[in-house]
């Protein structure tokens, strides 16, 4: 993989669906069928939800532990990522879920990479100005800097406090796509002093335009790793902004080994995409400093 190298389901649509699919069926349906599990056994749900400060409302948190953990003693790199109920489960997913538990399972076994996983649910109708933190004249005032407050001063001591994780920076990770790309990509930037690594999948830029004057204006520190994915066919305006933010990043002065910009052809704006490419960005991610070579 090089640095900085080269149909979308619409944000408002995927919005919509989230609200569709809780919405109760009307009284003369039958109702749908009750959508099998497919979460493997390290997940589970966190059994109180949690409140958000500043935002007035509480979220569900589901939670990865690797297989050896109940056994092992041992303490683990911890990756924060959003959307939680595509990440794990079919059953709670509304377009297809990222298996982070397979991908995960499976390369615990291959003795390549153990991490504690902790996922965030969205908000629903509330995801568009939860995970983003510029204000927006089509989504509404940005609710990004209380979420991002939240996962860092409410959900990082509680995981920490309660799980064997390794709870420094540079073990410290966060991921998304789309919305919950964005959202990663500030907390890089934000909390530098707590997070090292972020996926960043699909970042809907085009929703924020002062990202790219945030970012430039406070560069990361050198060690940081920035994994940036698009897809071939989630848009001209999408490609082009990500190829803009790879620039700015590289302009910052950050380390070309450090940060990866890889475009995908084929590559749409969905959960299939974004769960093919989960094992490689975590793989070049959680790399050691003598290995930054993605996949590897």
């Amino acid at each position: 993989m090089q640095s900085f190298r080269n149909k979308a389901l619409p944000l408002c649509l995927a919005a919509a669906l989230y609200a569709l699919a809780s919405a109760p069926a009307p009284a003369a349906d039958k109702p749908e069928p009750a959508r099998v599990s497919t979460a493997l056994p390290g997940v589970s749900l966190l059994a109180e939800q949690l409140e958000m400060p500043g935002l007035k409302r509480k979220r569900q948190i589901r939670l990865y532990l690797p297989p050896g953990y109940a056994n092992s003693g041992k303490r683990y790199p911890v990756l924060y990522m959003h959307d939680g109920q595509n990440l794990f489960d079919a059953a709670t997913a509304y377009a297809g879920e990222w298996k982070v538990d397979e991908t995960l399972d499976g390369l615990a076994k291959e003795a390549r990479l153990e991490l504690i996983v902790v996922g965030i649910d969205n908000g629903q109708e509330k995801r568009m100005t939860e995970l983003n933190a510029w204000n927006s004249e089509r989504f509404g005032a940005a609710e990004g800097r209380e979420y991002t407050d939240f996962v860092v001063k409410v959900l990082k001591p509680l995981i920490d406090g309660t799980y064997r994780t390794l709870p420094g920076r540079e073990h410290t990770a966060i991921m998304g796509s789309s919305m919950g790309g964005l959202a990663s990509h500030y907390a890089l930037v934000q909390y530098p002093q707590v997070f090292s690594k972020a996926g960043v999948f699909s970042p809907a830029y085009w929703t924020a335009q002062p990202a790219f004057d945030f970012v430039a204006s406070k560069p990361v520190p050198k060690d940081a790793r920035v994994f940036m994915l698009m897809g071939g066919k989630e848009g001209r305006e999408m490609v082009r902004d990500v190829k803009r933010m790879a620039e700015v990043v590289r302009k910052s002065g950050h380390p070309e080994g450090n940060a990866v910009l890889k475009i995908v052809p084929q590559g749409e704006h969905n959960e299939a995409f974004w769960a093919g490419e989960l094992r490689e960005a975590l793989l070049w991610m959680f790399a050691p400093e003598d290995a930054k070579v993605a996949g590897k």
